[in-house]
């Protein structure tokens, strides 16, 4: 990941309401939930939302599917492991710092832990 990209996703989530949203997501797990149920959860404003929504989308932190009439939103959680790599990446010049960090400090080593593939 290059360190602009990074800055850009950083960003993203700097807003409290764009992070709330994440959050979220990622708690919703693989299937997602719809926008409309987002906007219940978290007593957003269907426009505020749709603006929030469209800024996360947009920088590849979360997809969208439409589904009828709603559109269905999930986490990316391959953006979100790419990004958790780029920020612990050789933490503390490779000393076992933070030792959940040590042991997962890339996206090999962390999808390995899990058993995903890279």
């Amino acid at each position: 990941m290059e360190t602009l990209n990074a800055a850009e996703l950083l960003a993203a989530l700097g807003h409290e309401s764009r992070l709330a949203i994440f959050r979220l997501l990622v708690e919703a797990g693989p299937d997602g939930i719809n926008a409309s149920a987002i906007g219940e959860q978290l007593g957003m404003a269907p426009a505020t939302l749709s603006f929030h929504l469209a800024h996360l989308s947009r920088v590849g932190l979360i997809t969208g599917e439409r589904e009828s009439r709603f559109i269905h939103y999930s986490a990316n959680y391959g953006t979100m492991d790419d990004l958790i790599a780029f920020l612990t990446h050789n933490c503390c010049q490779g000393n076992a710092c933070l030792p959940q960090t040590a042991c997962c400090d890339t996206t090999e080593k962390r999808r390995a832990k899990t058993g995903k593939k890279a």
